[in-house]
């Protein structure tokens, strides 16, 4: 009788165990980046039981409701995927790694920043800002208001205008300067692996614009170089261009 009661014992605790699998529970987590420890948002996670897809929020937290046991993968733009596995715990913690390289950013000293390089032309070309600019044509003296011979000397005259040119000239520099800072051949040729000869062809190539690198994070530049070098690779003697000439200005008496 005895055993029959623990035959009986035991063949309800092997049915009770598939119910336990079967039971939906509450599953948390959070998002992290792997190298960084900061905590990721806007993460797509599916469950490959059920094909849910789920997205965390800003602060890298989720929760949803599955079983004991299922497969859920994590998801986001610029990182690897990763699987994890419900436990009785509940908790899962995803650890993403990313895709491209994480360069920290470099400080050179010896180096003049863009910002430097238009402050230092500003000063050296001081007459030509002055004469550049259009100021008040209008002017209030002890007679009272009337047009400003000044200012209507630098609208019209030649002077002024080239002083207009050479300080638009300045302007555009400096936007160059500003790319050529942040999208460099070292950050390219650690990014891709290409020789400094190779980088600089490159950069020449995928040179981006100045308002990207303005609103660029460094990461963000990063990933568009290893995206722009994924299409160089494919057939790089399609993007090869000649460097243009340098020319020797030289004044004929």
């Amino acid at each position: 009788m005895k055993l029959l009661r623990y035959i009986f014992l035991f063949s309800a605790i092997l049915g009770c165990i598939p119910l336990l699998f079967c039971q939906e529970k509450r599953v948390e987590g959070i998002v992290f980046d792997k190298n960084t420890k900061q905590r990721i948002g806007n993460v797509r996670l599916a469950n490959l039981r059920t094909g849910e897809v789920i997205y965390n929020n800003i602060k890298g937290e989720f929760d949803f409701s599955a079983r004991i046991g299922d497969q859920v993968v994590a998801m986001s733009k610029g990182y690897f995927s990763d699987t994890l596995s419900v436990d009785n715990k509940g908790l899962l913690l995803f650890h993403l790694l990313r895709e491209s390289i994480y360069i920290d950013e470099v400080q050179v000293s010896a180096r003049k920043s863009p910002e430097e390089i238009l402050k230092k032309a500003k000063e050296d070309y001081e007459k030509a800002y002055r004469l550049g600019g259009y100021g008040d044509v209008f002017s209030v003296g002890p007679t009272g208001a009337g047009l400003s011979i000044n200012s209507i000397y630098s609208l019209f005259s030649k002077e002024a205008k080239r002083a207009r040119r050479l300080t638009k000239t300045i302007e555009n520099d400096y936007k160059e300067n500003v790319i050529d800072y942040k999208f460099t051949k070292e950050l390219i040729s650690k990014v891709t692996g290409l020789s400094f000869e190779e980088a600089e062809k490159f950069r020449r190539i995928f040179r981006p614009s100045y308002f990207f690198i303005l609103a660029a994070s460094d990461y963000e530049v990063t990933n568009y170089i290893k995206d722009c070098y994924s299409r160089y690779r494919l057939n790089p003697s399609q993007y090869f261009i000649e460097p243009f000439p340098t020319i020797n200005y030289k004044l004929v008496p």
